[in-house]
């Protein structure tokens, strides 16, 4: 039996991310790559603009190489 889940509203749920302190670069990529999948639509204008002013433009290439190849969800 598979189980799919998915994340309601992804725009919301990346933006709060990167706006609190407590997540890093590497929480927000697994969440990046979960709205990649999703079926629902997402902003990516106002994330990844969120996420350049948080840390940088290399912080948004980096979280999107983490996302798509599925490495921000293995052990360091």
């Amino acid at each position: 039996m598979s189980v799919h889940f998915e994340i309601a509203d992804t725009t919301s749920a990346l933006l709060q991310e990167i706006n609190c302190p407590v997540f890093k670069r590497r929480d927000v990529a697994q969440t990046y790559a979960l709205a990649l999948k999703s079926s629902c639509s997402t902003d990516w204008e106002k994330v990844n603009t969120a996420i350049i002013n948080r840390w940088s433009r290399a912080a948004l290439i980096w979280i999107k190489q983490q996302a798509r190849s599925g490495k921000c969800f293995k052990e360091k």
